[in-house]
């Protein structure tokens, strides 16, 4: 007998046809001898909702009483759900983040797990129940009810696998894999079989969007053993694992892009060292991402520091950027909202050279200007014009060879 926990999105769970459906799988696989532990999101658009009723009433409203509000979608499901189950006749019981008790720091909005009690989930399993848990939420040490953010229950269900030591944690969602890239982009995108999760964690921080990063870090650390499947079509799905194959690896495993991407660049600040610290320090107190960085260093003893955050924090960024130019009296700021980021990712750039340049000529053929770049141990990121994304995306797929099954001959120059 296994353990299973499986996770369900809000499209897999959207109406109560839904919902019966996904009680049906459930107990199914309950019949075939696992123990069975769900977690669910809010039913699809539910969340939405929620935080446009709150912005009608206080655009700025505490974020205590924002997570008490956004964590009653994930409770309406599991109820449901819980029934459908018995329904069926199968003995079902939910929890809600506290009750379980998945404990949280205080960051509202944004909490991270620092704990789990599963003990009241294991006297349920050992009583043949199949246990459905809220995902997305947990409690902090006051006893106040937090959330994860978007995505969270991703984070929850590979929390609750690690903590429980499941065989497998199985995530059912809309799409029936890990693709290639993404098949909107890109028609000639294909399923992965499997890709291991430091590939994986590189994806979803790059802008995949199958998988929460955290729950990819989560599987990493614990070594759970992960896997992709759709709500709506039987399949093998893509198992995400910490081994990687005994057989050499592709070159590429896939392509990862982001447009939720702004470029800021402050020009002319003294070349001194903690001149560095003073930019980004700034916007990382404001709770903001610095992702990519360049620095130019000029004959004049100055230099110009370059980098990306979040598009949704542009104008704060900027605003904060401005003030620290002021203080350092450089010569001015740039920013630019309209670009993009893509990167070509796989474990096999480590025993194979000639992927940058051939990233490089790609784009170049292709009349594309690269404007920043980052490299790893497994992916190359780059930073373009956001006109060029869906260009650039099928060009490097198809240098790549990732769009024949079995993938065709790349050439490195």
């Amino acid at each position: 007998m296994s353990l299973l926990v499986q996770k369900y999105g809000g499209t897999s769970v959207g109406t109560v046809e839904r919902i019966q459906a996904v009680a049906k799988r459930v107990a199914a696989d309950r019949l075939r001898g696992h123990d069975m532990v769900v977690v669910v999101s809010a039913m699809s658009g539910e969340t939405n909702r929620l935080l446009g009723m709150a912005n009608a009433l206080h655009p700025t409203a505490p974020p205590r009483e924002v997570d008490v509000l956004l964590a009653t979608g994930e409770q309406v499901t599991i109820a449901l759900l819980s029934m459908a189950l018995e329904q069926l006749g199968c003995p079902a019981k939910s929890y809600t983040g506290a009750q379980v008790l998945i404990r949280t720091d205080s960051v509202h909005g944004r909490a991270r797990i620092t704990a789990i009690d599963d003990a009241r989930v294991r006297e349920d399993l050992a009583c043949g129940r199949v246990v459905v848990i809220a995902g997305f939420q947990g409690v902090d040490e006051q006893g106040n009810i937090t959330t994860l953010g978007r995505g969270g229950s991703d984070t929850t269900a590979v929390a609750m696998a690690a903590a429980l030591k499941a065989d497998e944690c199985q995530i059912y969602t809309d799409v029936d894999g890990v693709y290639t890239t993404d098949p909107r982009v890109c028609p000639q995108a294909r399923r992965l079989a499997q890709i291991t999760v430091e590939e994986m964690l590189e994806l979803a921080s790059l802008g995949a969007k199958v998988l929460q990063i955290r729950s990819v870090e989560f599987a990493g650390k614990y070594r759970v053993p992960l896997r992709v499947l759709s709500s709506f079509d039987d399949g093998p799905g893509t198992l995400i694992s910490y081994e990687e194959s005994k057989m050499e690896q592709a070159l590429i495993s896939g392509i990862a892009f982001s447009r939720d991407e702004a470029k800021l660049t402050i020009k002319g600040v003294p070349d001194e060292p903690g001149v560095a610290f003073h930019i980004v320090g700034d916007i990382a107190q404001a709770n903001i991402n610095v992702d990519m960085i360049i620095q130019n260093v000029g004959a004049d003893r100055t230099t110009d520091f370059t980098f990306t955050v979040p598009r949704a924090d542009y104008r704060q960024a900027r605003e904060i950027l401005e003030k620290t130019a002021g203080a350092l009296q450089a010569r001015e700021v740039l920013g630019d909202e309209r670009i993009a980021k893509i990167s070509v990712v796989g474990v096999g750039m480590r025993s194979h050279a000639g992927i940058a340049s051939t990233m490089f000529r790609v784009l170049g053929e292709e009349g594309i200007n690269i404007q920043m770049i980052s490299t790893s141990e497994i992916k190359i990121s780059v930073v373009i014009g956001e006109k060029y994304l869906e260009l650039a995306v099928r060009a490097l797929h198809s240098a790549f060879g990732l769009d024949a099954e079995t993938g065709a001959a790349t050439t490195l120059a």
